[in-house]
């Protein structure tokens, strides 16, 4: 590889680290060919990008980006797969599933929203990270709920009232 096409894969990377807010770094070292041809279909199927980087060029993509990584470059050892996703728990799910299977991808780290995560033990919690269309759900449920719950008692109240006054009328 020349040095121009080395300053274009880094500038590519660079863009692409810019670009997305979800980013996962992952090691699939070790799987076969079929393996990672499912693992390839499973990341279209997902809509996470999967790609295979160089370390010194992806750690030269990381420096010249207007991010700030701490210490996502330190875990860039042995083979490195970049996952983008749009959303922040999309990637990590996907390396749970497919670790049914399969003992890798292992996780080397994540940058999600200007959060870092390092290690395969944060998987987890990164699963858990709810997106922000459900966050908006669940709050909008949780504004929702009391005034249901005045509505359904002053439903349930008249209906009381008026069963009371029906049996007081009833009785004289």
């Amino acid at each position: 590889m020349t040095r121009e096409e080395k300053a274009n894969v880094i500038q590519d990377l660079t863009t692409q680290l810019s670009d997305n807010t979800t980013i996962y770094l992952a090691d699939i070292s070790g799987l076969n060919a079929s393996t990672t041809s499912d693992l390839r279909r499973a990341c279209f199927k997902a809509n996470v990008k999967l790609s295979v980087v160089k370390n010194t060029l992806l750690a030269k993509a990381m420096e010249a980006s207007d991010k700030e990584f701490g210490e996502l470059p330190e875990v860039l050892k042995g083979n490195t797969s970049l996952m983008f996703s749009e959303t922040g728990n999309g990637p990590a799910k996907l390396i749970k599933n497919f670790r049914k299977k399969s003992d890798r991808p292992l996780l080397k780290g994540a940058f999600i929203e200007e959060a870092i995560f390092i290690g395969d033990d944060k998987l987890d919690t990164l699963v858990n990270i709810k997106s922000k269309e459900e966050i908006i759900g669940d709050i909008i449920g949780l504004l929702q709920s009391p005034a249901k719950n005045v509505i359904s008692g002053l439903k349930s109240g008249g209906g009381k009232l008026a069963g009371i006054l029906k049996t007081l009328s009833e009785k004289e």
